[in-house]
C-alpha cells in the first residue's frame, strides 16, 4: 500500500493479475508477484470482514428511513434535471448539496467549464482509506405527451390494476400500514438516477441512527452531464485529480440483473458514435422525372451498413472483434449469470438473437456496431415522390477494454472506402460532386471508453461480503454491462478499481416514457446501501 491524495492506495489485486496499466488508451491488468501477495492477504480478509449490523437491525433501519426518503424522494423528483438547460442543474446541485451539508459532508464544486461537478466529502476517526462514491444528477430529456401523466417532473404513485394498466392513487396512501412494495413512483430520472441519490442520503441517515461509523472516508462525486456523455469529466478528472484521490470507485448507478436478484457490475462498456451522410442531388428532385437516373443516397446509404454485417448480425469489418477471446475460465464466469434467455426473446419480441456470442453475457463482451437511427426523406403523412438529397444514418459504437477506439473508428472508415466511397467530413464540394459518384460524409467522436475491474479486488472482495451478509447467498457479478457509464476517466487518472452497485428495479423504463421505480425497490436500495456502508473495508488489516 501506498499513500496517494491524503489516503492509502490499495492495489488492485488478484491471485493471477493486476497492477491497472494504461495501453492504447485502455485498460487491462498484468501479472505481479506483490499483485499476487497482497490479493491472499485481501481474499483471507473476507472471512473477517465485519458488518457492524445484523439482517434484522439493517431491515428495520432502512424501513425506519423509507417515509422520509420517500417525502424527500418526491421533492428531488420535482425539480427538472435536463442538463440541456443548466438553470435547471443549478437548482438540483444545491439540493444535493444542501442535503450532503446536513449529513456532515464539506462540499466543494469543480470548475469544469460547464455545469459543475459537485464534490463532497466526510472524514471518519482512523479510517485510513477512502471510497469514492459516484452519483449521477441529470436525466434524458421528456416528451410530455408520451406519458401518461400531466408532467414527467410531477411525480405521481401508481398501483397496477388487474388488466396490466396503472391508476393514480393519493400520495397520503404512503404514510400509512396500506403502502404496497408493488405501488410504483412514476417520474423522470425515478430509476435513474435520482432513487440512488436519495437512497445514498437515507442510508446515511440509517447509519447515523444505528449508531454506525464506517471504517473508511467517503467522497461523493455528483456528476450532472452523464445523459450528455460527461463531455467534460476526463478533463476535470485529470485537473482535480488530487481532491478526487480515492482507493476505489464505488458506483451507484444502472439497473440490477433482469431477475431483480442483487447485483454487482464489474465493468462497462465504452462508448462512441458516427454519423454517416450519403450525398445524392443538390436538392430532393422528383422521382418521376429524375428517377432511373439521379441516384438516390438512400440506396448507398443502405449499401454501406448491409455490407458492415453478415446475415448473422456479426460485424464483417476486418479486424474489428480482434483482441477479444473469451477462454473457458472467462466463459465459465459469464455461464454463472442466470439468464432466461427464452425469458428474454419473447420480453423482446425476437424469435432469434444475433449470433456475435453464444449467450447475451457473451454477447456484450466484444464491441457492437448499432444503428441507432436513420433518416431520408419523407414518410407517412408526409410522403412524397421525390429522390432525396441525402441519407444520413447514426451509428453507436460500444466499446470494450480489449478494443481501441480510434482503431475502430478508423477499421469503419476504412470499410466504407473499400466500398468505393469518397469520404469526407463535410458536404462536399462543387468540384468533389462533380468529380466523385459516390460522396459519404464520415464524422465520429468518442465519449468515454470501457472500464473492467477483477473480482476479487479490494471493491470486489467488500462488496461480495456485504451482499452475502445481507442477503446469505452470492450476488450476481456481471464481468461487463452492455450499457455505458462514464467511469474510465476516474479508473485510468485515478489509478483505481470500479464497481457497481445496482439499487433500482431492472422494469424502469429507463431513458423511456413513464420512468418509474418500485416502491420495494426503492427501500430495498436503502438497505443495499446502508449494508454497504457498513461493512468494514478490511478488518484486522
Amino acid at each position: 500500500m501506498e499513500s496517494s491524495g491524503g489516503s492509502t492506495q490499495l492495489d488492485l489485486v488478484v491471485p493471477s493479475a493486476l497492477p491497472i496499466i494504461i495501453e492504447s488508451g485502455y485498460i487491462d491488468t498484468m501479472q505481479s508477484r506483490t499483485a499476487l501477495t497482497f490479493a491472499t492477504l485481501v481474499l483471507a480478509a473476507t472471512s473477517l470482514a465485519a458488518q457492524k449490523l445484523d439482517r434484522t437491525r439493517l431491515s428495520d433501519l432502512a424501513e425506519a428511513q423509507a417515509e422520509p426518503a420517500l417525502r424527500n424522494f418526491r421533492e428531488y423528483l420535482s425539480l427538472p434535471n435536463d442538463a440541456h438547460f443548466p438553470q435547471d442543474i443549478r437548482k438540483v446541485l444545491d439540493w444535493m448539496e444542501a442535503a450532503l451539508n446536513a449529513r456532515g459532508f464539506e462540499t466543494s464544486e469543480l470548475d469544469t467549464g460547464s455545469i459543475p461537478l459537485l464534490l463532497a466529502e466526510r472524514r471518519f476517526d482512523d479510517a485510513d482509506s477512502t471510497v469514492l462514491v459516484y452519483l449521477q444528477a441529470d436525466g434524458q430529456p421528456v416528451d410530455p405527451s408520451a406519458w401518461e401523466q400531466e408532467n414527467p417532473y410531477v411525480p405521481v404513485l401508481k398501483q397496477e390494476l388487474a388488466e396490466g394498466e396503472w391508476s393514480e392513487i393519493e400520495w397520503d396512501r404512503l404514510e400509512s400500514a396500506q403502502r404496497d412494495s408493488d405501488w410504483r413512483i412514476f417520474a423522470r430520472s425515478a430509476s435513474d438516477s435520482k432513487a440512488p441519490n436519495v437512497q445514498f442520503l437515507a442510508a446515511l441517515d440509517a447509519m447515523e441512527a444505528g449508531d454506525v461509523t464506517p471504517d473508511f472516508n467517503i467522497k461523493v462525486i455528483i456528476d450532472a452531464e452523464e445523459e450528455l456523455a460527461s463531455p467534460h469529466l476526463p478533463p476535470a478528472v485529470a485537473r482535480y485529480r488530487d481532491v478526487l484521490a480515492a482507493d476505489m470507485l464505488l458506483i451507484l448507478d444502472g439497473p440490477p440483473h433482469i431477475s431483480g436478484r442483487p447485483t454487482l457490475k464489474f465493468g462497462a462498456r465504452g462508448v462512441a458514435a458516427v454519423t454517416l451522410t450519403v450525398f445524392g442531388p443538390r436538392v430532393p428532385v422528383h422521382s418521376g422525372h429524375y428517377g432511373n437516373y439521379a441516384p438516390n443516397p438512400a440506396l448507398g446509404l443502405a449499401e454501406i451498413l448491409a455490407s458492415m454485417k453478415d446475415e448473422h448480425g456479426r460485424v464483417t469489418i476486418d479486424g474489428f472483434y480482434d483482441g477479444v477471446e473469451l477462454g473457458d475460465d472467462t466463459k465459465a464466469i459469464l455461464d454463472t449469470v442466470p439468464d432466461d434467455e427464452d425469458f428474454i426473446h419473447d420480453w423482446l419480441g425476437i424469435a432469434a438473437p444475433d449470433q456475435v456470442g453464444g449467450s447475451l453475457q457473451e454477447a456484450v463482451q466484444y464491441p457492437s456496431l448499432n444503428i441507432r437511427g436513420l433518416s431520408s426523406g419523407w414518410v407517412g403523412d408526409e410522403r412524397r415522390t421525390i429522390i432525396p438529397a441525402t441519407a444520413v444514418a447514426e451509428i453507436d459504437v460500444r466499446l470494450v477494454v480489449e478494443s481501441n477506439p480510434e482503431r475502430l473508428l478508423n477499421l469503419i472508415r476504412r470499410h466504407i472506402e473499400a466500398q468505393g466511397f469518397y469520404v469526407i467530413d463535410r458536404p462536399p464540394t462543387e468540384n468533389e460532386r462533380a468529380t466523385h459518384a459516390k460522396i459519404v460524409s464520415f464524422t465520429s467522436e468518442i465519449f468515454y471508453r470501457a472500464f473492467r475491474t477483477d473480482f476479487d479486488s479490494v471493491p470486489g472482495v467488500w462488496l461480495t461480503a456485504a451482499m452475502k451478509h445481507l442477503y446469505g447467498e452470492e450476488p450476481i457479478l456481471i464481468r461487463t454491462s452492455g450499457g455505458s457509464i462514464p467511469i474510465s476517466p476516474f479508473v485510468v487518472t485515478l489509478g483505481i478499481p470500479a464497481v457497481g452497485v445496482s439499487t433500482v428495479n431492472p422494469d424502469n423504463n429507463q431513458h423511456s416514457p413513464n420512468e418509474n421505480i418500485r416502491l420495494g425497490s426503492f427501500v430495498e436500495g436503502i438497505r443495499v446501501i446502508l449494508a454497504v456502508l457498513s461493512q468494514d473495508l478490511l478488518a484486522n488489516r
